[in-house]
């Protein structure tokens, strides 16, 4: 395990609690929030409560593997001989990010056949995306193996931000006047917060950083990049699905 110092441990224990903590407080707000949406889209906020529990649930296995790799005695940090798990991240990511396309898509209430083929089409290079970056993450050190998978796993990723502003971008110019605006913002800020992981994937390799610093920026980063994408990104479906509930009469 690469060195600490106490600062370090004690910035991704803390980031990682305030993860646990918003995706705890974003599942509730999500399902109990149902009630305030037609029923046209209860399903999307099922969905963005599902996907914030299902990060609530590995950000609890990520913090106790965090807290059982390192001990902390008298300011110093040792390791235990536990090896911090990172593949928590990439199974929650590999459950999460489909589903934060498929809100998206739900929300805005296309036909049945559209939302079908936008879901799997965008849901399946979402998942490929998460698959190539996998190996990369997880090999020794910063090298050119976390290169090359980083950059395999952009090739879907650059997809993704294509279409969704070209044949998604179409439909979004579809939906009605008064929610339009929210529905760019919310595509917007899933660009913005996803750019923010290749950033923190990379970083590391273009600082040439090493041991601790390393294990801090990338932890740290990527907390920061999921409560951006998806419960403030929530955040936004929720709206959007209450104000398309109120313009078009709420239904139970």
């Amino acid at each position: 395990m690469d060195a600490l110092t106490a600062g370090q441990f004690s910035l991704v224990y803390n980031a990682i609690s305030f993860g646990v903590a918003a995706f705890a407080a974003a599942t509730l707000f999500f399902w109990f929030g149902r009630s305030q949406v037609n029923h046209h889209y209860k399903t999307t906020l099922t969905i963005s409560g599902l996907v914030t529990f299902i990060a609530l649930y590995h950000y609890w296995r990520i913090f106790g593997s965090w807290t059982g790799s390192y001990e902390v005695v008298n300011g110093v940090v040792t390791a235990t001989g536990a090896e911090f798990n990172r593949a928590y991240r990439y199974v929650d990511w590999l459950l999460t990010v489909p589903l934060l396309l498929i809100e998206l898509i739900l929300v805005m209430r296309l036909s049945q056949a559209e939302t079908v083929s936008r879901s799997v089409t965008l849901g399946g290079a979402a998942a490929l995306m998460i698959l190539l970056g996998y190996p990369g993450e997880v090999s020794a050190g910063i090298d050119s193996t976390r290169l090359l998978f980083g950059a395999l796993s952009m090739v879907p990723f650059l997809y993704i931000v294509f279409s969704l502003y070209s044949s998604l971008g179409e439909a979004i110019e579809r939906q009605p006047e008064s929610v339009r605006g929210l529905v760019r913002l919310a595509r917007t800020l899933t660009v913005v917060a996803w750019f923010f992981y290749p950033v923190v994937y990379f970083l590391p390799f273009v600082f040439r950083m090493n041991g601790g610093m390393t294990i801090a920026v990338i932890e740290v980063g990527y907390t920061v990049a999921d409560v951006t994408a998806k419960a403030v990104f929530g955040l936004l479906i929720y709206a959007i699905a209450v104000r398309k509930s109120e313009a078009e009469g709420l239904q139970a």
